[in-house]
Parts: C-alpha cells; sequence; structure tokens
C-alpha cells in the first residue's frame, strides 16, 4: 500500500464499531469464513494451506513478523464493510475529511510571489468533494503519487486559495517529502 492510501484505511477503520480479531488463529478463521477456504487464504498470504489449518486449529500461535503483518491486514481489508462503506459515504457527502501533515508545500505562481517551497504542519478539513475524489480514486487503484496530487490539488484549493477567496493565480501546488499524514473521518 501506500502513504496515503494507508492513511485513508486508517481513518475508515477508526469507524469501526468492534475490534478486529487479535489473535493469529481467531485471524486465520474469520479470513477461512471470509475467502470460502483454507486453500484461498493460503494463497493469498503467500503460505501452505497446512500452515493455514494449523493456524485454524491454534497449533501454531504466533506468525513471523512479516506473516503477520499480512495477516493483520488482509483482516482489516475485509472487516467490517458496511460500516466501512457508510463512513466513507458519510465523508464523501456531508462529513469531509481532515488531513493532518507535516510536509513540503510549495506552489507555481507568477513572478514576484513567494513560492518557496517549505516544511510546513497543515491541519485541513477538506470538503466533502474532495473526500470523494480521494475515495474514489483509492477504490480504483490509484497511485500514490495520483492520491499525492488529489490531495495537493485540495489543499490548493482549500488552504492557498482559501476557496477562491485568495491566491487565485495559482497554478500548481507541490507536496513532497511527506514526514508526517493522518486523515479523520
Amino acid at each position: 500500500m501506500s502513504l496515503i492510501g494507508d492513511g485513508l484505511e486508517k481513518a475508515v477503520q477508526k469507524a469501526f464499531t468492534r475490534p478486529a480479531p487479535k489473535s493469529a488463529g481467531a485471524q486465520m478463521r474469520y479470513l477461512v469464513k471470509q475467502l470460502g477456504g483454507t486453500k484461498a487464504v493460503a494463497q493469498m498470504l503467500r503460505v501452505s494451506q497446512r500452515t493455514v489449518e494449523r493456524y485454524v486449529k491454534d497449533q501454531i500461535k504466533k506468525p513471523r513478523p512479516d506473516l503477520a503483518g499480512r495477516i493483520d491486514r488482509e483482516v482489516k481489508a475485509r472487516w467490517q464493510p458496511q460500516i466501512r462503506a457508510k463512513a466513507k459515504a458519510k465523508a464523501a457527502s456531508t462529513g469531509g475529511i481532515i488531513i493532518d501533515t507535516r510536509a513540503r508545500l510549495g506552489y507555481t505562481a507568477p513572478i514576484g510571489s513567494t513560492d518557496q517551497d517549505r516544511i510546513r504542519h497543515l491541519t485541513v478539513a477538506l470538503p466533502p468533494v474532495h473526500a470523494a475524489r480521494l475515495f474514489e480514486a483509492q477504490e480504483q487503484g490509484a497511485s500514490d503519487a495520483r492520491l499525492q496530487q488529489i490531495a495537493a490539488e485540495a489543499l490548493k484549493e482549500v488552504y492557498f486559495q482559501d476557496g477562491g477567496r485568495r491566491a487565485g493565480s495559482l497554478d500548481e501546488v507541490r507536496f513532497t517529502d511527506i514526514e508526517h499524514l493522518e486523515f479523520d473521518l
């Protein structure tokens, strides 16, 4: 996944009403139930079918770190799909999304303006239209660069241009060297 994609995913996961399974056995049993068998889970996680069966029976309790991460990601990606969809729909229609970032931001503007990019810490509430664009692009499998570009366009419009009240001549906002990025619904 990507930095912005992960950030969007974490924001949606905050809406969960129940915690996802924690133990490796419970996570494997959930994945087996979701995918309809141990073979599909084994292929997805790139382990043997027998390994999956051992986790399901609690014969193995502690996966190696890389496998634990893959299991956790796959469980959370499938956990509470209706709640996930409602959270995205609300952000895209009425609630919007909050972006909190510390990154290098600059812009392209006419000669004579201070377009020097610098590290800035911003917490900006983006309107629903921008949340919708981000979630839509993420669902279509957009690259992190594309998601970053969409976020930069949103920051340009909301933060730099204040919804059209200032800096109307900005051409492009650069959003690079991201040190911290977090979204909230």
